[in-house]
C-alpha cells in the first residue's frame, strides 16, 4: 500500500496563509474613519484684513487683482496671464500661531490657494514681483478627492502635497505617517459647495495645523520635520499660472493664538 502524499498540498496551504497575512496587514494599515469634528466657534476680537472697498493693506499685480462688489477679485485672462504663480500679499504682519477665517469661490478651470507661514521671494530670478513660498491651503472648485480644496501644498518647496484632505497625519524627518481618516468621499461631496461660496478656517498652533471646511475638520497635520517645518511667515492669496481663471475672497479675519 502506498503512503499518503501530504507534501503536494503544502505549498498551496502556505501560499493561502501568506495571502491571508498580507490581507490582514493591509486592512490593519488602513486609517480608521473618525467621527466628524466641528469647527470651533468664532471668538470675539478677530481682526478684519479687508475693508470691502479697496486693496489697502495688500500688495499684488494691479492688472490681476481688484475689488468687485465688495470682495477681493483675482483674475487672469488670455490677454493678461499670470507670469508664473502670483500672489496678493497681506502687508499687516506675519502669521505665527493664529486662526484665520474667510470665504472663497473660484472657477473649475484652474486652482488657487491661501498661503500662510510663508516667505516672499524677491530674488531676481523669479518671474514676477509677488512670488511666495511656504504652506498653502489649496483652493479648488471640485468635490472629488483628492483634488479638492483644503489640502496642504508645499508651494515652491520639495514636499508637494504635504497632507491631503481627510488625513490626520504627521511628517517626520523620514516622511509622512497617516494616523487616521477624517472625512470620506461621500461626506466631502455633501460638504463642499461647487460654484458657490465656501467657508474656511485655518488654525496653526505650534507645529500642528488644522483645516476646516464649511464647519467641519477636514485635515489635521503635525509637522515634525526638524528642517522643513515652518513656524512663522506671511499671508497671501494665490492666482495660479496656466489656464485663465478667477478667484474671489471675502470676510477675511484673523486672530493671534496665545
Amino acid at each position: 500500500m502506498s503512503r499518503p502524499r501530504f507534501h503536494s498540498s503544502l505549498p498551496s496551504a502556505l501560499l493561502a496563509l501568506a495571502l491571508l497575512a498580507l490581507s490582514l496587514s493591509a486592512a490593519a494599515a488602513e486609517p480608521v474613519l473618525e467621527a466628524p469634528v466641528a469647527a470651533p466657534a468664532e471668538e470675539a476680537g478677530m481682526t478684519r484684513l479687508f475693508n470691502g472697498k479697496d486693496l489697502e493693506g495688500w500688495s499684488g499685480d494691479p492688472r490681476l487683482w481688484s475689488v468687485r462688489d465688495g470682495v477681493i477679485h483675482g483674475e487672469t485672462t488670455v490677454a493678461t496671464p499670470a507670469e508664473g504663480n502670483t500672489f496678493l500679499l497681506w502687508q499687516g504682519g506675519v502669521t505665527k500661531d493664529f486662526e484665520l477665517r474667510l470665504s472663497f469661490r473660484c472657477t473649475t478651470e484652474n486652482n488657487s490657494g491661501i498661503q500662510y507661514r510663508s516667505r516672499h521671494i524677491t530674488e531676481p530670478t523669479v518671474r514676477n514681483a509677488w512670488v511666495v513660498r511656504g504652506y498653502q491651503h489649496e483652493l479648488r472648485n471640485e468635490s472629488t478627492l483628492p483634488n479638492v480644496a483644503g489640502f496642504i501644498y508645499d508651494e515652491g518647496g520639495k514636499r508637494g502635497r504635504i497632507c491631503l484632505v481627510g488625513e490626520r497625519a504627521r511628517w517626520t524627518g523620514e516622511g509622512k505617517v497617516v494616523d487616521a481618516a477624517l472625512i470620506d468621499q461621500a461626506d466631502y461631496a455633501k460638504l463642499f459647495r461647487v460654484d458657490d461660496w465656501n467657508d474656511v478656517v485655518i488654525r496653526a498652533e505650534g507645529n500642528r495645523i488644522r483645516h476646516f471646511m464649511n464647519g467641519r475638520l477636514t485635515l489635521d497635520f503635525t509637522d515634525e520635520d526638524p528642517a522643513l517645518a515652518l513656524r512663522s511667515g506671511i499671508l497671501a492669496l494665490q492666482l495660479h499660472a496656466g489656464k485663465p481663471m478667477w478667484a474671489e475672497f471675502r470676510d477675511l479675519r484673523i486672530r493671534e493664538l496665545p
